[in-house]
């Protein structure tokens, strides 16, 4: 197959690329102009030049696909420059749509989010839920995944755990970090992308994207410091009392790490039930026990 994918320069899309590929098919990638350099100069992969949330520019650009995935997605907004939940999330994914009904591609795999609620916590799950409901209403012939934390070689919550493992004696934690979550490897996430465009059977199923095993956020930074040789993390648990009052006030700050909608997120969680997801694509999940040596080797 020829799919149309955006969001390819990224963690997973790079990751999804890389499946789609090994499976035979090819890609047609979405990008930016000057983003062209992000993506593997191999063959299989072609680059049209566009903005998903931008409509006009999708114009003709998927014919000749015989799917899309659309991968576009946030964790942070920053309205000054037209980065919001509403525009990538919801505008995006209406654009996508429309474009795919247009131009004659029925196949289309949707990335959305685990938590994704029409009276979700944050704006973040709220707008993955409204981008859904354009999915499930276009009459495509649609799947969509609902991945947790996903994580893997290169990905930026690994990448930040290990470094701040690294240099600091001692590591922050919001609350009492018994928060639980079940990350999800990004290779496992990936290959059922790729596996799903040869599956008719999961036309019209949503997926929750979970490893196999669930772990506290203090049990994640022990794992993520044995992966880097520390027999032990040492933490400082930080009262959320006097947390969230500084993460509201310096949360426009663009290099101040978190925001509040990140905190409301972490703090409730991200655990789901893999099965129905293993079962349908016949997998194994990785556990982030498993797999996080791996990803910082």
């Amino acid at each position: 197959m020829k799919v149309f994918v955006t969001g390819a320069t990224g963690f997973v899309g790079g990751e999804v690329l890389r499946q789609l590929l090994a499976a035979g098919h090819q890609a047609r990638c979405l990008v930016r102009k000057g983003s062209e350099g992000k993506l593997p100069a191999t063959a299989g992969i072609e680059v049209r030049h566009g903005d998903a949330t931008e409509a006009a520019s999708l114009q003709g650009l998927l014919e000749g696909c015989d799917a899309v995935i659309h991968l576009v997605g946030i964790i942070r907004e920053f309205p000054n420059r037209r980065i919001t939940f509403e525009r990538l999330h919801v505008a995006a994914t209406r654009n996508l749509v429309e474009a795919a009904r247009a131009q004659g591609v029925r196949r289309y795999l949707q990335m959305s989010a685990n938590g994704a609620a029409a009276d979700g916590s944050t704006e973040y799950h709220r707008t993955k839920w409204r981008a859904e409901e354009l999915v499930r209403g276009s009459q495509l012939d649609w799947t969509i995944f609902r991945p947790s934390l996903i994580f893997g070689r290169g990905s930026e919550f690994v990448t930040m755990l290990a470094d701040l493992i690294r240099k600091l004696p001692a590591l922050p934690v919001f609350g009492d970090g018994r928060y639980r979550m079940s990350p999800v490897a990004v290779a496992d996430v990936a290959k059922t992308f790729a596996a799903a465009l040869n599956k008719p059977e999961t036309i019209g199923r949503s997926f929750h994207c979970c490893g196999t095993e669930s772990y506290s956020y203090n049990e994640i930074l022990d794992l993520t410091g044995q992966a880097l040789g520390k027999s032990r993390v040492c933490k400082i648990h930080q009262p959320l009392f006097l947390i969230k009052p500084v993460v509201s006030l310096l949360q426009g700050v663009p290099l101040f790490p978190i925001t509040s909608t990140q905190l409301t997120m972490l703090l409730e969680g991200n655990v789901c039930d893999p099965a129905d997801w293993a079962q349908a694509f016949g997998i194994q999940p990785t556990s982030y026990a498993e797999g996080i040596k791996a990803a910082l080797s």
